[in-house]
């Protein structure tokens, strides 16, 4: 497996020191907004260390990570040390990489601070999508899927798997039969027969079709393997590589691994791993709509549209009313379908979260994928955070 490991380079987000200073009569616009700012930070302060302790308390389970930004000022950044090694023991450690209790693998690569990201892999995917699509202008979501993954048979007797559209995998809609929805460690989940898998791509390419492309949500990390390749055959490049040109290294993100599969395809569907404040940058860039140091690194109309509820109420069975856009999930959104709050969620814990409206970024790294904790990240923001602001 190939790995890129270089140099570090640290957030470029510094802790805000405000001094308030009483009794001044100017009413200009600059220091009321400056108040206001002082005033929403002093507000979340108080949540996030009401957070805070209850994740050193047990609350939330196995956290590593919980970062806080907002308007590009880092409000908090908290580690927390777990013994992964000892809590392994309790559970089987077969070491091979797709084992979620091999500690050689999960949650930290060989133990250093590259955290996995599990599904939140799906949304860099997106972004890097959007990326190939802003530069190849012969290509757009309305494609057909099949005609691009060159290689393969494609010649399949059920006409629908034809008509699967590049936008079709980017919102779930394929149409393939595919259960994600049981334990990870289920022999009939689709996403463990997928990478137990020598061949990911014949592998998604065979299930059959179960409706028609297009009209049902089914939560399918296969398509989004299928998307990696489809970069591949419009760039050009290994989506790594591409990645490290068009996204990593414009950001600064020098230090990550991408998980390869057995047939030397990446795993675009949970396999990068990054640092939290990393993973910032990229909450960063989108608050920024696609810029980053005035440079526009994927285009603003993508941001909008992948951070958008192109599908609601996706998840009918969860506390809120969510919407799904190109690979991100939009947990609360109004009812003219204006994003509040858009988020990469992935598998044990793994969060970036965006509310635009208070340039607010969220990042949690955790682990719990044996026990089911008290207290969820996932409703953190929803529930704790922006019910502040609000007051």
């Amino acid at each position: 497996m190939r790995t890129t490991i270089v140099k570090i380079k640290t957030l470029a987000f510094s802790i805000l020191f405000v001094v308030v200073v009483i009794g001044c009569t100017s009413k200009n616009k600059d220091s009321t907004k400056d108040t206001q700012k002082v005033t929403s930070q002093n507000l979340i302060s108080t949540v996030i260390d009401s957070i805070n302790s209850e994740i050193n308390n047990g609350d939330y389970g196995l956290i590593d990570r919980f970062i806080v930004i907002q308007n590009d000022e880092v409000l908090a950044d908290f580690r927390y040390k777990q013994d992964y090694e000892t809590i392994a023991q309790k559970y089987d450690t077969t070491n091979h990489q797709y084992n979620f209790n091999s500690t050689d693998w999960h949650p930290y690569y060989k133990q250093s601070e590259l955290h996995t990201l599990q599904s939140v892999t799906k949304s860099i995917t997106s972004i890097l999508f959007g990326i190939a699509l802003d530069l190849n202008e012969d290509y757009n979501v309305d494609n057909k899927a099949m005609p691009l993954l060159t290689g393969y048979d494609t010649d399949f007797l059920d006409k629908r798997k034809q008509n699967i559209s590049i936008e079709d995998l980017l919102t779930m809609r394929s149409g393939l039969k595919w259960n994600e929805e049981t334990d990870h460690n289920d022999n009939t989940n689709d996403c463990f027969l997928l990478e137990s898998s020598d061949h990911w791509i014949e592998y998604v390419l065979s299930k059959p079709m179960d409706t028609i492309p297009g009209t049902r949500f089914v939560y399918n990390g296969g398509g989004t393997v299928l998307l990696g390749k489809i970069i591949r055959t419009i760039t050009g490049k290994r989506i790594d590589d591409w990645a490290e040109e068009k996204l990593f290294k414009p950001l600064g993100i020098t230090d990550y691994y991408w998980k390869e599969t057995p047939d030397g395809e990446i795993d675009t569907e949970g396999g990068l791993y990054l640092k939290a404040e990393d993973l910032a940058k990229i909450g960063s860039l989108f608050l920024n709509k696609g810029k980053w140091n005035n440079k526009q690194i994927v285009s603003e109309s993508w941001v909008t549209t992948s951070t958008s509820p192109l599908l609601k109420n996706v998840k009918p069975q969860w506390r809120s009313v969510t919407g799904y856009g190109y690979q991100w999930w939009i947990p609360e959104y109004t009812d003219n379908g204006k994003t509040s709050i858009y988020s990469a969620n992935g598998y044990g814990g793994q969060y970036l979260m965006v509310a635009p409206e208070h340039k607010l970024i969220i990042v949690f790294n955790g682990w719990n994928i044996n026990d089911e904790p008290e207290k969820s990240t996932y409703r953190a923001l929803q529930d704790r955070i922006i019910p502040t602001l609000k007051k």
